[in-house]
């Protein structure tokens, strides 16, 4: 799992957040990526979602495991460690993306 990105900025959460990656160091210069999660309320979390700069970002393999790789990432930091409260990335990636 790549876990080195080039962060831009970071905003995270009990309540959900963000994280911006530089895509230059994967060969997409200038481009940026995005892995966020919002909040549904009574202390759950959404589904962590991806966006790109680039159009149609989801049809390149590579970005796909890049977007793979941040949201597991931003799983491993926003999912709190203890008994009752951890919920593994393939139950959070079951949750609905927002509650609205």
């Amino acid at each position: 799992m790549i876990t080195d990105f080039k962060i831009l900025r970071q905003d995270l959460s009990r309540r959900g957040g963000g994280i911006e990656i530089d895509l230059s160091p994967y060969g997409y210069e200038g481009q940026k990526m995005t892995a966020y999660q919002n909040y549904l309320g009574g202390g759950l979390l959404g589904r962590i979602s991806n966006d790109c700069t680039i159009r149609d970002w989801d049809v390149d393999s590579k970005l796909v495991d890049i977007a793979i790789n941040l949201k597991m990432y931003m799983h491993e930091l926003t999912n709190p460690e203890g008994e009752w409260e951890r919920q593994s990335y393939d139950q959070n990636q079951r949750m609905p993306l927002s509650g609205y």
